[in-house]
């Protein structure tokens, strides 16, 4: 899949998330995904080149840079916490889909109950990940 492409399947799951929105906080050249105030992607050329940085588990980001070539440690992100996805690799839109939504629950999971828009548990077992 092209950058453009990326970007948008990941810019229109983030928005189809339950209390996400997206903003332009660091300028024009980079979009932010938050939930209640706390980012879950950044979008943004990196030299020159489309990317998306999203939130994943450590382990889980060790994997997937060790599976996909497209798939880096995170941008200017902690390299643990943050993965970088690449366009013209292995990713395919449900896939980049899914990234999105496992991003979305572990910065929903940190909020306090009493202020998260959806219980991470029921919302995968609802089957309305993706």
């Amino acid at each position: 899949m092209d950058g453009e492409t990326l970007q948008d399947v990941a810019r229109a799951r983030a928005l189809e998330l339950p209390a996400a929105h997206i903003s332009r906080p660091f300028g024009p050249e980079a979009e932010v995904a938050k939930v209640l105030g706390k980012m879950f992607l950044l979008q943004a050329e990196v030299q020159g080149t489309p990317a998306v940085v999203l939130k994943a588990e450590p382990r889980d980001s060790e994997a997937l840079r060790s599976v996909h070539a497209d798939i880096t440690p995170g941008y200017h992100m902690n390299k643990r916490h943050w993965i970088t996805l690449w366009p013209g690799g292995s990713t395919d839109a449900g896939f980049v889909r899914e990234l999105v939504t496992d991003s979305y629950l572990l910065v929903v999971e940190t909020l306090p109950r009493a202020q998260r828009p959806i219980d991470p548990h029921a919302f995968l077992a609802s089957g309305r990940d993706g």
